[in-house]
C-alpha cells in the first residue's frame, strides 16, 4: 500500500520527501500514521529498484532537498499494480483507497472497469465482523448495540459503494464502447 501510494503520488509530480510525507499521511494517516523509519526504506527501495530517481536541489534554509521522481519503469509499474490490483488490495478498505486514488492513472477504461468489478465481486460475498461457525452474523442478531452499530454502518457503506460501482461501472462500459 504503501509503495502505490508513493509511486501514485510521484507520477502526478516530483516532490521533495517531505511533500511526499505529507501527502501519503493525508491517504492513510487517519489510520496509519507515516513515520519516517517506514517511509525512507519503501523510497530506498524503490529507488534501488530502478522506479526511482532521487535528485538533490538546494533548500529553503540550508539543508538541501531530495525530490524524487517516478522513472518510465516506475510509472509503469504504478499502472500494472493497478492494473493487477486483488486480494487484500481489493478486500481491505485501507488499501482499497489507495488504489482508488490513483485508478485514473490507468488510461483504458475497460481496465479501470476490471478492477472495479473484482471489487464489486468482494462486496457481493456475504461478509460479516462476526461469524458462527462459517455463517455471517448480521446486525439483527446482536443484543450488543455496539455490534449492530458496527454492522449497520458497514451494510450502509457496503450499498453507496455497490451504488457508486454500479454508477461507474456504467459510465466506463459506454465510454470503453465509444473509444
Amino acid at each position: 500500500m504503501l509503495e502505490l501510494a508513493i509511486l501514485g503520488f510521484l507520477y502526478q509530480q516530483p516532490l521533495h520527501g517531505y511533500e511526499l510525507k505529507r501527502r501519503v499521511a493525508h491517504l492513510t494517516g487517519h489510520v496509519r500514521p507515516i513515520a519516517d523509519g517506514t517511509l525512507y526504506p519503501a523510497v530506498k527501495r524503490l529507488e534501488k529498484a530502478g522506479l526511482l530517481v532521487r535528485q538533490t536541489e538546494p533548500g529553503t534554509r540550508a539543508a538541501p532537498r531530495h525530490v524524487l521522481t517516478p522513472t518510465g519503469k516506475g510509472r509503469e509499474e504504478l499502472r500494472h499494480r493497478l492494473r493487477e490490483a486483488d486480494g487484500v488490495e481489493i478486500s481491505d478498505e485501507n488499501h482499497w483507497f489507495t488504489v482508488l486514488a490513483f485508478l485514473r492513472h490507468l488510461d483504458a477504461p475497460d481496465q479501470q472497469a476490471a478492477v472495479l468489478r473484482r471489487r464489486l465481486a468482494f462486496l457481493r460475498e456475504p461478509s460479516s465482523f462476526f461469524y458462527e461457525g462459517e455463517r455471517p452474523v448480521a446486525a439483527e442478531e446482536f443484543d450488543d448495540p455496539f455490534r449492530q452499530g458496527m454492522l449497520t454502518i458497514a451494510r450502509a457503506t457496503s450499498r453507496t459503494e455497490l451504488h457508486w460501482l454500479d454508477t461507474t461501472l456504467k459510465a466506463l462500459t459506454l465510454e470503453a464502447d465509444t473509444n
